[in-house]
């Protein structure tokens, strides 16, 4: 499997909201970096309980969020998925976003970083 088909692989776990199957495309020692946080990266979720965490509060945050329109490339150990993220926030808000994520990829293919970034709408 190419690094742009697990990325497509990726894609259709969140779709489905699947965690367990999403969670097998990352490392022990993975890093999750959202679009918001305090921080200039964001929030930044370590290791695989805390990224399990963060995923899952996309989830309950966007119960129906869909990521369409994808494309993905890789080159070496780093590549990118872009997408248009759709759904309705817990309180009522739709939302209709392109955004991207930049990976850092381990040598087995595995993420071992997943940096988000969303366009700002408003």
């Amino acid at each position: 499997m190419t690094d742009e088909q697990a990325l497509q692989g990726l894609v259709e776990a969140f779709n489905a909201h699947d965690l367990d199957r999403i969670m097998a495309f990352f490392t022990d020692d993975c890093v999750l970096e959202t679009p918001r946080g305090p921080d200039p990266w964001g929030t930044r979720f370590s290791g695989r309980a805390a990224v399990r965490e963060g995923l899952s509060g996309r989830f309950a945050g966007i119960p129906d969020v869909h990521y369409g329109e994808d494309e993905h490339w890789a080159c070496g150990e780093h590549a990118v998925s872009r997408w248009l993220l759709t759904g309705t926030s817990t309180a009522g808000e739709h939302i209709r976003v392109r955004g991207c994520d930049l990976f850092d990829l381990a040598p087995d293919g595995r993420i071992r970083r997943k940096d988000s970034y969303w366009k700002i709408v408003g």
